[in-house]
């Protein structure tokens, strides 16, 4: 499946930004997706996942500030990112699996830049 980040941006710190990820097949036929992000020197990270069997789970550091959704007839997923920080600046990639536990191999989009100003 191929994927298409769409949403990044520049935003002061405290504002809202929304990402969107749109898959080339039909999003309700993938068990598990996410949103990771990445600055340059680091490893890529965890941010938020979404499965269909066990729902959302989120990174400590942007537990209560990002939501994560998907919507099967928008055929979207989505990252609703609110009270954004300077920290929150990286490349953010949306990527398609079978599973929680392999997500890390699977498909992967070009990724958005997200970069919050201070």
């Amino acid at each position: 499946v191929q994927l298409v980040e769409s949403g990044g941006g520049l935003v002061q710190a405290g504002g809202s930004l929304r990402l969107s990820c749109a898959p080339s097949g039909s999003i309700s036929s993938i068990p598990v997706m996410g949103w990771y992000r990445q600055t340059p020197g680091k490893e890529r990270e965890m941010v938020a996942i979404i499965s269909s069997g066990y729902g959302a789970y989120y990174a400590d550091y942007v537990k209560g500030r990002f939501t994560i959704s998907r919507d099967n007839a928008k055929n979207s997923l989505y990252l609703q990112m609110n009270t954004l920080k300077s920290e929150d600046t990286a490349m953010y990639y949306c990527v398609a699996g079978t599973s929680i536990k392999e997500l890390h191999r699977g498909s992967w989009g070009q990724g958005t830049q997200v970069t919050v100003s201070s």
